[in-house]
């Protein structure tokens, strides 16, 4: 088994009317709201898209609707799989880190929200209950935002390629599970590839080297936890992941799990909760690139701890047991045990898992393979004062205001302007990490950088069409005084 159990929360007898209402009250607001109603975008013809969204997820949907206000319509979504299914494949926490009353994928439409569907689904005194939104019930949100929206999501389609067809127009290429390939022509592609986006999760290299392939996971990929009844588990790592996971290993059975921390102590304070405020949410972009690498710098040292209740969810469990102060020493298999050494101790365990986090390395990205090689880093924009320097930090992609990559050398690739990521590749440029709490200033700028974009394009025929424009309000010219037309 790889996923928590269902939240136990029961729909209202009559949630299904509920419910009704409540798409009553979508399409009343999104017509009040439909001004300005016309679309404005010149087509490119062959079949070329405006914009291709390669991710279905959060932010993908999002950005679709974001689009879809803006009068941008000609734009596909590809998802490798469901639709926003992440949080039922490797999220295996409870709740949602965020608070129940975080907003976003409903773009300021209150019959959008969270809120009004849990209501509407649930009840209104379910939700003040509330504390946190358990993760399963926000992926049945999002699937319903989707459906209720009729978002253009092409699911099943795992990309593999974006490269310059052109200076202004970018090929996508695809794959299915089943062998077939598709190739879209698109004027912007915004990646929308999640967390991962900018790199590949990290295993370390002595734990690939020492261990068979079968005893050990990343808490990103698929766990049989299952299997791990009875067994002694060891888990690298001292993020909210790496909890989250020793603690399914424990609520499946483990007889031991052991969680190895480098850092001395875990850390209290949360700076993402910190960072929610309109002020750098909206505008941290905007600041000069001193700033950024500071504020940077520092929410990278404070590092996030784990929410209390998933520190609490493995506290419960007398076989839980926290060293820290424990890099890995050294990393063996002896007979079928493997051995994690660290200063303290020799740690036996049946099976590892890595919560070592991420890479950032865009060349790690299929998608980003063509653009690796001449998109700008921060260490290529930016030089730290003496003291400050930060390879991890330098290695971010220098993305602009609107998520777009830069060019290293200049003219090099003036494609890359077309192509954006709402990954954690803009968390250095943007203070966007592709979560929840960062999700509607993300798609707010790149929705206004694309349609800028688009407009700048086709200002010399709008101008020609204003010339030619010859719709007339002023009709009737009869004066009261005279009874006749005077002109």
């Amino acid at each position: 088994m790889d996923a928590l159990p269902l939240h136990p929360l029961m729909p209202l007898p009559d949630a299904e009317a509920r419910l009704a209402a409540l798409a009553d009250r979508v399409a009343w607001e999104l017509q009040t709201l439909a001004y300005p109603a016309r679309d404005w975008v010149r087509p490119r013809g062959d079949g070329v898209r405006d914009v291709v969204v390669v991710g279905g997820g959060q932010c993908g949907l999002a950005l679709s609707f974001a689009l879809r206000r803006a009068r941008v319509t000609n734009t596909e979504v590809l998802e490798a799989g469901a639709p926003a299914g992440i949080w039922l494949r490797f999220a295996r926490m409870h709740t949602l880190r965020t608070p129940k009353h975080v907003t976003g994928p409903e773009l300021g439409m209150p019959s959008l929200s969270v809120r009004a569907w849990f209501e509407a689904r649930y009840g209104e005194a379910a939700w003040a209950a509330l504390t946190k939104i358990p993760r399963d019930v926000w992926q049945a949100y999002l699937d319903w935002l989707q459906g209720m929206l009729a978002l253009p999501v092409e699911a099943g389609w795992r990309v593999d390629a974006v490269a310059p067809e052109a200076d202004d127009l970018l090929a996508v290429t695809a794959e299915r599970d089943d062998g077939a390939r598709a190739r879209w022509l698109a004027r912007h592609v915004v990646l929308a590839t999640g967390v991962d986006g900018a790199g590949a999760w990290q295993v370390p290299a002595m734990v690939a080297a020492a261990l068979p392939a079968g005893r050990y996971a990343h808490t990103a990929e698929a766990i049989d936890f299952a299997r791990l009844a009875g067994k002694r588990v060891a888990v690298l790592g001292a993020g909210a992941s790496a909890f989250d996971n020793a603690a399914m290993a424990l609520e499946h059975g483990a007889a031991r799990v052991d969680l190895l921390a480098r850092r001395p102590q875990l850390p209290a304070v949360n700076p993402y909760r910190w960072m929610e405020f309109a002020g750098f949410l909206n505008h941290f972009a905007d600041l000069p690139d001193a700033l950024k690498w500071r504020f940077m710098r520092t929410i990278f040292a404070m590092n996030q701890p784990p929410p209390q209740e998933t520190f609490s969810r493995c506290a419960l469990h007398a076989g839980f047991h926290l060293h820290l102060g424990a890099p890995i020493r050294a990393l063996r298999m002896e007979g079928d045990a493997i051995v994690v050494e660290t200063p303290h101790r020799a740690v036996p365990a049946d099976f590892l898992i890595v919560g070592t986090g991420l890479v950032v390395e865009p060349a790690l990205r299929p998608e980003l393979a063509a653009a690796a090689p001449h998109l700008a880093r921060w260490r290529d924009r930016f030089a730290p004062p003496a003291g400050e320097e930060d390879a991890a930090l330098g290695a971010f992609p220098y993305l602009t205001g609107d998520f777009a990559f830069t060019e290293r050398v200049a003219g090099s690739a003036p494609w890359l302007a077309r192509l954006r990521s709402s990954s954690f590749a803009a968390m250095a440029s943007t203070a966007s990490s592709g979560g929840i709490s960062t999700l509607r200033p993300t798609v707010d700028r790149i929705a206004r950088g694309i349609t800028r974009d688009l407009f700048l394009d086709q200002a010399e025929a709008d101008h020609a069409a204003l010339v030619a424009y010859e719709e007339r309000e002023l009709v009737d010219l009869t004066l009261a005084s005279e009874g006749t037309r005077p002109w």
